[in-house]
């Protein structure tokens, strides 16, 4: 699978624990600009709605050759495909206090898939350790280089 798009906060965040890759319905258009990279899950998030999930406020530029593209809102909710047992799992595990967020988009031959990290939010002093072990793992690499 290629990857389209990263949201990088998301694993900075939280400590993800499952991952779950699922389908998510969108317009000819936002395909087109979606594998073109004009996507971003900054600040996106999963909502669950009377057993469905959403992707929402996730932006996906409209695409510059469409014929409505000021017609095209970037940041709507755009509707999971997933099971009806990942999704009763999902509703599970955020009653159960767990997190759901969007991870990537993957492109998986002509198909655009979402990746959702099911995790626990960090405290503070967990990013420090994470900064902490990202710094002395590159500089580990730099004294190797040399």
């Amino acid at each position: 699978m290629k990857l389209l798009a990263k949201n990088r906060r998301a694993t900075f965040d939280y400590e993800i624990t499952k991952r779950i890759v699922a389908g998510i319905s969108l317009n000819g258009d936002e395909v087109k600009s979606i594998k073109s990279g004009a996507a971003s899950l900054k600040g996106a998030f999963i909502a669950l709605h009377e057993g469905e999930a959403y992707l929402t406020n996730a932006h996906v530029t409209p695409y510059q050759h469409a014929a409505h593209k000021d017609m095209l809102e970037p940041t709507r909710n755009r509707k999971l495909l997933l099971h009806r047992d990942q999704l009763d799992r999902l509703i599970a595990e955020k009653q159960s206090g767990l997190s759901v967020v969007p991870t990537a988009l993957l492109q998986d031959r002509r198909l655009i898939k979402l990746e959702i990290g099911i995790g626990r939010g960090k405290k503070r002093y967990d990013k420090r350790e994470t900064i902490k072990r990202r710094d002395t793992s590159r500089e580990v690499a730099r004294q190797l280089k040399r």
